[in-house]
């Protein structure tokens, strides 16, 4: 497939969303994150998902998001709004909301702890993608959500002309080959250890949290995947499996990305809103210790 021809870019980064040491959102420092995410390779930015705290932000919040990445990368790469909820009809008057800021992608999460038939789960993003005429990827995590998307339901979701993409964090590679065998929904790994085998057997890309903190390694990997390099795809792969542990496994995603990125210097603080809370001096070294073998030193 060509770049030409993927929807959102390949590489996309869930954008963590930066607070003050007092808890308001600091829209000048996501400003900068983007800036820099873009500058390093991503071409594509998911702003206010699970990792952007979508859950404790106020809609208010979010579409100030939305306007701030937009406003400071629109036009170098394509920006999904993350505007899934539990209620279809607030998922509605938010997916809207980000139509009128002018984002590229809206991303839509399967609606979680109400655990819907997969006929609710149809009708609730057939609703949403039917209110705006921005393209939707919808979002299979049903380790969060508590339910999956069945093949079925996708592929019925497929003929929806605004429903476009999937970001899979289920990671069933069999029922991911036969929705895109059957079907012309773009596919990106929603679980950034995957990345690889999942572009192997058709993916278009990555949507990343690791991707913060190493944005160039994964450009290259994605790189390297699309050129037909297998050898230096998992020599990148196998480089990058202690970041994604760091990242991934230890606490959070939101929380580890932003405790690494002050590390860096990218953020003044790792401030997280409850219930997310910063690292324990333990889960912090066993971050350090995953990221030194990788040789990066914290």
């Amino acid at each position: 497939m060509a770049d030409s021809d993927i929807l959102f870019g390949s590489l996309l980064t869930a954008m963590v969303t930066p607070f003050t040491d007092d808890g308001k959102v600091d829209y000048d420092q996501a400003a900068k994150l983007a800036v820099k995410l873009v500058d390093e390779g991503c071409d594509g930015l998911v702003v206010t998902g699970t990792t952007g705290e979508t859950s404790t932000l106020k809609d208010e919040e979010n579409v100030a998001m939305f306007q701030a990445v937009k406003d400071a990368v629109g036009g170098r790469a394509k920006i999904v709004a993350g505007t899934g909820t539990n209620d279809t009809e607030h998922s509605i008057q938010l997916s809207r909301r980000a139509a009128e800021v002018g984002v590229d992608g809206l991303l839509l999460v399967t609606p979680y702890y109400n655990k819907p038939s997969q006929a609710g789960v149809q009708a609730h993003f057939e609703a949403v993608a039917s209110a705006t005429d921005v393209p939707v990827m919808l979002y299979d995590i049903p380790g969060r959500s508590g339910i999956p998307i069945a093949v079925e339901t996708m592929l019925r979701l497929a003929d929806h002309p605004n429903i476009v993409a999937v970001k899979d964090a289920k990671g069933d590679f069999a029922a991911g080959t036969r929705v895109m065998a059957n079907s012309d929904l773009q596919f990106y790994s929603g679980d950034d250890g995957l990345t690889l085998p999942w572009m192997a057997i058709g993916a278009v890309g990555l949507v990343g949290v690791t991707t913060h903190v190493v944005t160039a390694r994964y450009r290259a990997l994605i790189d390297a995947i699309q050129a037909g390099n297998l050898k230096q795809a998992q020599a990148i792969n196998f480089e990058l499996e202690p970041v994604v542990r760091a990242t991934m496994t230890r606490v959070p995603g939101a929380v580890a990305a932003k405790q690494i990125l002050q590390w860096q210097g990218v953020l003044p603080n790792c401030a997280v809103r409850l219930p997310l809370v910063v690292p324990t001096e333990a889960e912090a070294a066993q971050i350090r210790a995953d990221l030194a073998e990788a040789g990066m030193e914290y």
